[in-house]
């Protein structure tokens, strides 16, 4: 077993009023995202999307072995691929695979089976959790809380985004193995999410929904 190593923590401090102000200034930024459906085909820089990855990549993470591989997609060709294979099950999903509960608790969203959004964004990003390492010997290294970890990292890349200016959208058609295959990655490997983000179109318009009070989903104890 290895030894742990300690360094001094880079932390500062901040006082009360400021605390606040920051606390308010994120609250506010976060309630204005909103899922995006419709993309503008603007181009966005890759130097956006890399610094929000590396933002996802600092995420906690299960042991610390940071267990996610974000593979971003900028090729048309390859998004075409994505969409095609996406919206096969897509189509699955609404005629039957869902089961009516699944399509009415939809239904308020307006969504169906036609995904153009995955060729008109300019980048998607497929999120993938490692169900495991190979050391340099080629042995397996297991890893323990993927699915928790991988879904801290989508959190913060959501909100790295948004922070920088573009729209999302978490995109989850099931099954998702042909990721894999379309984006190289080995057996290891499972798709969780598939991130667009871009520019809305100009005219986008998005469901009119409510969020939970905080009385809804907080207990104070």
């Amino acid at each position: 077993m290895l030894e742990p190593v300690y360094q001094p923590l880079r932390f500062d401090e901040l006082g009360p009023e400021e605390m606040l102000r920051r606390s308010q200034d994120f609250l506010a930024l976060m309630a204005r995202r909103r899922t995006v459906r419709d993309y503008s085909d603007r181009p966005v820089p890759r130097e956006i999307i890399a610094n929000a990855v590396r933002t996802a990549s600092l995420a906690p993470s299960g042991a610390n072995q940071q267990p996610w591989t974000f593979v971003c997609i900028s090729d048309a060709a390859i998004k075409a691929r994505i969409r095609m294979a996406a919206e096969e099950e897509e189509k699955a999903f609404y005629s039957g695979r869902a089961g009516e509960d699944w399509l009415a608790a939809l239904s308020h969203l307006g969504t169906d089976w036609e995904k153009p959004f995955l060729e008109t964004a300019p980048w998607l990003i497929a999120i993938f959790g490692q169900r495991y390492g190979v050391a340099g010997d080629g042995t397996k290294v297991k890893h323990y809380y993927v699915p928790e970890s991988v879904g801290i990292a989508s959190g913060f890349l959501i909100a790295a985004l948004h922070n920088a200016g573009l729209a999302t959208l978490t995109h989850t058609p099931s099954p998702m193995g042909f990721l894999n295959e379309i984006c190289g990655r080995p057996e290891s490997e499972k798709a969780y999410i598939l991130l667009v983000a871009g520019y809305p179109a100009r005219d986008c318009a998005v469901p009119a929904i409510t969020k939970k009070t905080m009385d809804e989903v907080s207990v104070w104890l």
